[in-house]
C-alpha cells in the first residue's frame, strides 16, 4: 500500500489510473471501514482510502482533540484488505489556508435531526468531502448506511454538483449482539457496552411496529423514546422518516427509522430500514 501525504503525491500515484474507488473516513478504522474497502475493490482500477479528522465537523464543545487516532493500526487494517493508495494529510495541506469556501447543502436535509442537533455539521461534512474528491477524483465513492442522513446528503450533493461520481452505501456492520459498528464505541465502559444495544433493539421495536399495521407514528417515536429514558440514556431522537428525504412520511411510502442519542458521556445513532 503506497502512501501520499501531500497533492503532488497522491496525484503523481493517481495519474495511470482513470477510475478510482475512494473510502474517506477519519480513521480509528473498525471492520465497517474495511468492508467499505473491500466493496470498493471490483468497482475502480485503484483503490484509495483516505485518514483525515475533519476540524469543520466538530462543534466548539465535540470531541476533535480527543477523537482517537490509531495510525499504525490503521494501516494494518487497509493493508490486509488490499487497500492501494492512502490518502493522508494534515491539516495544512488539506486547509492551506481558511477555508472560507464552504458547500452549504439543502437545509432541507440537512438541519434537521443531525443537523438540528450538530448546527452546521453537514456544512463541514459536505466540503471536506468535496475537497476530497477534488484531490482523489473518483468514479466511485463509498458510504456507510450508518450515518445514513450523511450518505443521502452527499448523494444530493453530488447529484446537485453533475460530479461524475457514483455514490455506494454500504449496509451497516454490526456486532454479534446488534449494535452498529462506530468508531466512537470505544468510548464506552464495559457496563456501558452491554447497555449500547438497547439503541438497535430500540429500532426494531419501532419497526415491528410498523410492520404489525401499527400506523399511530408518533406513538411509536413517544414509546421508542421512553424506552430508552427509562434506562438512563439521554435520546436525542428516536424518529419514522419516509426515506426518499427524510421527511414526514405518507402513508405507504417507504420507512426508516432513525436514532440519536446519549449514553454515558458516548452519543451513538444508528438507524433501520423498515420493509413493508
Amino acid at each position: 500500500m503506497h502512501i501520499a501525504r501531500t497533492l503532488p503525491e497522491l496525484r503523481e500515484f493517481l495519474g495511470r489510473y482513470s477510475r478510482p474507488a475512494f473510502v474517506p473516513t477519519m480513521g480509528n478504522l473498525h471492520e465497517g471501514h474495511l468492508a467499505l474497502v473491500q466493496q470498493a475493490k471490483p468497482l475502480g482500477d485503484v483503490t484509495v482510502a483516505s485518514i483525515f479528522v475533519n476540524r469543520l465537523q466538530f462543534l466548539p464543545h465535540e470531541d476533535f482533540d480527543t477523537y482517537p487516532r490509531t495510525w499504525d493500526g490503521d494501516c494494518e487494517k487497509l493493508r490486509s484488505v488490499g487497500c492501494d493508495l492512502l490518502f493522508a494529510p494534515d491539516e495544512k495541506t488539506l486547509y492551506p489556508e481558511p477555508q472560507t469556501c464552504k458547500v452549504h447543502p439543502d437545509p432541507a436535509l440537512a438541519d434537521i435531526l443531525e443537523g438540528h442537533f450538530r448546527p452546521g455539521f453537514f456544512v463541514g461534512v459536505c466540503t471536506v468531502v468535496m475537497k476530497l474528491f477534488g484531490c482523489v477524483q473518483p468514479r466511485f465513492a463509498m458510504f456507510g448506511k450508518k450515518d445514513y442522513q450523511q450518505l443521502m446528503t452527499i448523494r444530493h450533493m453530488v447529484r446537485q454538483f453533475a460530479l461524475p461520481i457514483e455514490i455506494v452505501g454500504s449496509e451497516t456492520r454490526r456486532a454479534e449482539d446488534g449494535l452498529a459498528l462506530s468508531s466512537r464505541n470505544g468510548y464506552l465502559s464495559e457496563a456501558e457496552r452491554a447497555e449500547a444495544v438497547q439503541l438497535s433493539k430500540a429500532l426494531r421495536a419501532m419497526a415491528d411496529a410498523v410492520r404489525s399495521g401499527e400506523r399511530d407514528l408518533a406513538a411509536i417515536e413517544a414509546r421508542a423514546m421512553r424506552s430508552l429514558e427509562e434506562r438512563g440514556w439521554k435520546p436525542d431522537y428516536m424518529v419514522l422518516r419516509r426515506r426518499a428525504d427524510l421527511q414526514a412520511p405518507a402513508a405507504g411510502e417507504p420507512l426508516v427509522a432513525l436514532a440519536a442519542a446519549r449514553l454515558g458521556k458516548t452519543r451513538l445513532i444508528d438507524n433501520l430500514e423498515i420493509d413493508a
